[in-house]
């Protein structure tokens, strides 16, 4: 079953999703899918582009050639479209509104929520789809680590 860590009240998102990238592929030689909107994953991608050469984590998006894709630790992929199809299993990064296309798929999925009041109400709802198919969710609240 999915192992599900659900990490709400993140002051900035995006900036949050791209350090949890970091050490996932760079101290735990995990493969990342990352799921979001347009906007979003142009944001994730200029910032993992912009880290120091000793921290450059190798991306692409879900639409590259395919032996780009097989062999990037960390795909970009469209919000809705359906990250299972990708050949990545083991960690999957959720920044969009929806569940995850496919989430049930892989071995962990991260989902981001941020402070702003829209995002933390669909954030909510996430979570109760989760919780009533029974996954075990693991929070990690950032008022409270921040305190």
């Amino acid at each position: 079953m999915t192992e599900i860590g659900f990490h709400f009240n993140a002051p900035d998102k995006l900036n949050y999703a791209c350090r949890l990238v970091r050490k996932a592929v760079n101290a735990r030689g995990l493969r990342v899918v990352v799921v979001g909107d347009a906007e979003a994953l142009d944001v994730v991608d200029a910032a993992l582009w912009q880290l120091s050469p000793v921290d450059f984590v190798a991306h692409c998006r879900s639409d590259a050639q395919p032996h780009v894709v097989a062999r990037s630790p960390v795909i970009l992929s469209s919000e809705g479209a359906d990250a299972a199809s990708l050949p990545h299993r083991e960690m999957l990064v959720n920044l969009g509104l929806e569940v995850p296309v496919g989430f049930e798929r892989f071995e962990r999925l991260i989902d981001i929520v941020s402070d702003e009041a829209n995002d933390r109400q669909v954030g909510r709802s996430r979570w109760r789809h989760y919780a009533d198919r029974g996954y075990t969710i693991q929070p990690h609240d950032f008022a409270r680590s921040s305190s």
